[in-house]
């Protein structure tokens, strides 16, 4: 069985390099692997005799990093299957090397790696900056830099920007959620004798520096103030409004006292929708998810659940109810996907004693009826077409109208419920939210009534003295307007 001694070259020089490391790779004569010539220590080696073999000429025929470490890992163990190998790569094998790790991943009987020392580029780093690794800090690939992984509230580590295209990556995902003039330490060759540190501002991070693959950027720990987009900077801020010397009004909130509020808030956003005002459809869901955010804290300050149960919760359904998206089941339609959303929703529940158990009592009651006729007409207890319910709507009208000319309240209560009923029931076939519907044609009214009591005042007229034909006029003209 051969084996693959994996071996550090250090961070820079021959001189920051363990004994043990230097008498291994100095001792045999025998070629050594190496990911990389670009290193300065390979000069200084090479100088006393050590005869290297790289696969920079796989670099060179790759477009993509993954295709380098796949042929280099390839190669390696084709050449271990017959004898013992060392392969060197920079700093320590286990700090930012992708080749290593594919190395370790391998499941083959005949090839065997051993991991051996050599010393990281961190603590050259660490000293560099003047930082305390046990601050929190991340080490994260300036090749395949994910924007959701970044904690800015800690020291910040790039590796791997080795030329400006990296650069110009890294600071186009930076800028997403730093200020532009965030300051950037560029580190070249750290603990070296050559070792060079230039500050930038982060919107000229790739000009005017040559950068190689001794270049390490440090980002240092952002202010609060600059990530206030980031969802864990608003959980503090509710909990610091929940908690002691935070605000009287929060501090006293229920999930009972605020249920008015969610419902006025979901309204707004409907109304910013209706506005097609992007900024403040930003803002209204803002305020929306302010209450998702009180509603949690107050669940935790007593116990009960917290902000990540929540996000839990909506995460495992939303991944179990899409298996066309996250499993293997196969769907042609919206309407199929309905179909299964609705079967994967009954899974595990107990079964009912009528089909329209289960109502929100609490919703509006346009909405409570459109989803009590939605569930009806999910067992054939329906109209097979809209003309019938229209059918059905003069015949309400008609018993509305002669309970009206009766004059008994209670039967026009109940013929006038009977007619919103219908009028929901038209408004699920066709498509249309009742709710929403009566909503805009609410704030129709409104914006309209508004701009007669407008008109009225620049002609100096009062609304009360003016006659239903002069207001007819008015309403007309807001028509035109409005």
């Amino acid at each position: 069985m051969g084996q693959i001694t994996v071996i550090g070259l250090g961070s820079s020089s021959i001189e920051q390099m363990p004994l043990g490391v230097y008498r291994e790779l100095t001792k045999n004569e025998q070629v050594v692997f190496t990911r990389t010539l670009d290193h300065p220590v390979i000069k200084e080696l090479m100088e006393e005799g050590t005869e290297f073999h790289s696969f920079d000429h796989i670099y060179e025929n790759e477009d993509q990093f993954e295709a380098v470490y796949d042929g280099i890992c390839q190669e390696l163990i084709n050449q271990a299957r017959s004898r013992d190998i060392l392969y060197t790569v920079p700093g320590h094998p286990m700090v930012a090397e992708r080749t290593v790790q594919l190395l370790l991943g391998v499941k083959e009987d005949d090839v065997h790696v051993e991991i051996k020392g050599g010393q990281s580029f961190l603590d050259a780093l660490f000293t560099s900056v003047g930082v305390d690794p046990i601050e929190g800090f991340q080490l994260l690939d300036g090749t395949n830099l994910n924007r959701k992984s970044i904690q800015y509230e800690q020291h910040l580590f790039i590796a791997q920007v080795y030329d400006q295209l990296v650069a110009s990556e890294v600071k186009l995902t930076l800028l997403e959620d730093l200020p532009h003039d965030h300051p950037i330490k560029i580190i070249e060759a750290a603990g070296s004798e050559g070792e060079k540190v230039k500050t930038v501002p982060l919107h000229e991070l790739d000009h005017d520096f040559t950068f190689s693959n001794l270049v390490t950027l440090y980002v240092p720990p952002a202010e609060v103030e600059v990530l206030h987009h980031q969802f864990s900077v608003l959980r503090n801020v509710i909990a610091a409004l929940r908690g002691p010397g935070g605000c009287p009004w929060d501090q006293k909130q229920t999930h009972e006292s605020l249920r008015k509020y969610l419902i006025e808030e979901a309204y707004e956003v409907i109304d910013a929708i209706e506005e097609q005002d992007d900024d403040h459809l930003a803002e209204e869901l803002g305020d929306v998810l302010l209450q998702v955010m009180l509603h949690s804290q107050i669940a935790e300050d007593e116990g009960y659940f917290t902000v990540d149960d929540v996000i839990r919760s909506i995460t495992d359904k939303m991944i179990k109810r899409h298996p066309h998206v996250f499993g293997d089941v196969s769907v042609e339609s919206s309407e199929e996907v309905k179909q299964n959303w609705e079967a994967i929703k009954q899974q595990g529940r107990a079964e009912k004693s009528s089909v329209l158990e289960g109502l929100n009592e609490s919703l509006p009651r346009l909405t409570y009826a459109h989803e009590m006729q939605k569930k009806a007409s999910k067992v054939g207890f329906d109209w097979p077409e809209s003309t019938g319910v229209f059918s059905k709507l003069a015949e309400e009208l008609k018993e509305f109208e002669e309970a009206a000319s009766n004059g008994n309240n209670q039967e026009v209560e109940e013929e006038l419920g009977d007619v919103l009923f219908t009028i929901v029931n038209i408004s699920r076939h066709l498509k249309v939210d009742p709710e929403v519907a009566l909503h805009r044609s609410s704030q129709k009214f409104l914006k309209r009534f508004q701009f007669i009591e407008k008109r009225l005042q620049e002609r100096d007229l009062n609304i009360e003295e003016q006659s239903l034909d002069q207001l007819e006029q008015y309403w007309n003209e807001s028509k035109r307007e409005v």
